[in-house]
């Protein structure tokens, strides 16, 4: 019988850690029985068990050859077993004076005459059970099946460390989920709130120029005039704060059947596109079964973007629209001023401006593109862009059927 002792954590810890894992009482997986039928196979043993061992009982997350799913922890191997760092080796247990009236070995049907089992210890410390196979003879195992047996008790220790990051990795995910419903909220609350007075400046400023030029001197009317064109811009800011986070709700929307001539229609309509702007259609209409709403917003942002930083006297956006096994696929190609290609991987970020201004001198929020391409992503898609300084951009953005 093995006899070595284990990494020096209190009982009371390793319960704690234990229960953190939400094993217990829990459905058989493939993934732990294949491991527990390997055991059993390779190592000739009638019964193979992944026990798992807490302060009463030991309870058997998986199991071969035997129908019950636990044992009390006092007449459990499993229980010195954990105790150790290496193989626990019982080769006859009625010679074996710890085990030698253990009811499991006393029993008049199937009674444990041989046990070995590996401790499973996670993070280097905590032993919260083995895998360990019983016979119902006495025996000896070899140097290669005590390998196998701690090599397959070393992919349990995986298979829950995987288990860990995995839950981590979900409890993370729902966290940033509401902290994203939580600022969306705040968002829409300041932007309720901010918008009023921001109104009520814009209109006062309007007022005072009014009636009050005739006895402003320039510099007074500037003031108001910059007064005005500050809060118009800090307005238009909070807009798309929240036009970025009710895009969660727009994906959302059922698909419909829609043709793609209709929908830029629509968006050339909205726009009141003058003879300044040309847009070419594509040459075939396409129907699409897809999300309107978002694709309607994806292609109004972008034209938005070529008409407002165009800085040629006549704007032209051509827009190229086909589908193939698994995606429609679009592309915006405009005149404008380009992009710089050292530029090109910020242009989607968040609030990154790269300084741009538009034909009236007014600097964007980084916020549109960003919103775009988060649309195309929850749509199963994703965008691009190509762009050569002074000759235009190509914005290419897909989405799954």
């Amino acid at each position: 019988m093995t006899n070595t002792s284990t990494t020096a954590i209190s009982e009371r810890e390793r319960i704690d850690f234990l229960n953190s894992l939400k094993l217990f009482d829990t459905l058989p997986e493939d993934e732990f029985d294949m491991l527990t039928q390997m055991a059993s196979k390779y190592l000739s043993a009638p019964v193979s068990l992944f026990s798992i061992v807490d302060d009463h009982r030991q309870w058997f997350k998986s199991r071969v050859g035997v129908d019950m799913c636990e044992t009390p922890r006092d007449i459990s191997f499993c229980s010195h077993a954990i105790q150790q760092k290496d193989l626990f080796v019982v080769e006859n247990a009625d010679e074996d004076p710890l085990f030698a009236n253990n009811p499991l070995v006393t029993a008049k049907d199937n009674a444990v005459k041989f046990y070995t089992g590996v401790p499973i210890i996670i993070e280097g410390k905590y032993a919260i059970g083995t895998l360990c196979i019983l016979d119902y003879k006495p025996r000896v195992l070899s140097d290669e099946e005590q390998e196998l047996l701690k090599n397959l008790g070393k992919q349990i220790e995986k298979l829950i460390e995987l288990r860990m990051l995995n839950n981590k990795a979900k409890a993370q995910q729902k966290e940033l989920v509401e902290q994203h419903e939580r600022l969306k909220e705040f968002a829409g609350v300041i932007s309720h709130d901010m918008k009023m007075p921001l109104a009520n400046l814009i209109i006062t400023s309007d007022i005072l120029k009014k009636k009050y030029s005739s006895i402003l001197d320039t510099d007074g009317i500037n003031y108001l005039e910059y007064l005005k064109t500050s809060s118009l811009t800090l307005s238009d800011y909070i807009s798309n704060i929240l036009k970025y986070y009710e895009s969660d709700g727009l994906v959302k929307e059922s698909k419909t059947t829609f043709d793609i001539f209709e929908l830029l229609e629509e968006i050339i309509e909205i726009l009141h596109v003058n003879e300044l702007c040309t847009i070419l259609l594509p040459e075939e209409n396409l129907i699409l079964h897809a999300n309107k709403a978002a694709v309607e917003q994806v292609l109004l942002n972008l034209f938005t973007n070529a008409i407002k930083y165009n800085d040629k006297t006549n704007t032209e956006i051509k827009v190229d629209c086909y589908e193939d096994e698994v995606f429609y696929n679009f592309s915006v190609t405009d005149n404008g001023k380009g992009i710089a290609p050292e530029k090109l991987h910020l242009i989607f970020n968040l609030y990154e401006t790269l300084d741009a201004t538009d034909k009236k001198g007014n600097k964007g929020h980084g916020i549109g593109l960003s919103m775009v391409k988060k649309i195309c992503q929850s749509l199963g898609g994703d965008i691009e862009v190509t762009s050569e300084v002074g000759n235009g951009c190509c914005f290419s953005f897909w989405i799954a059927k």
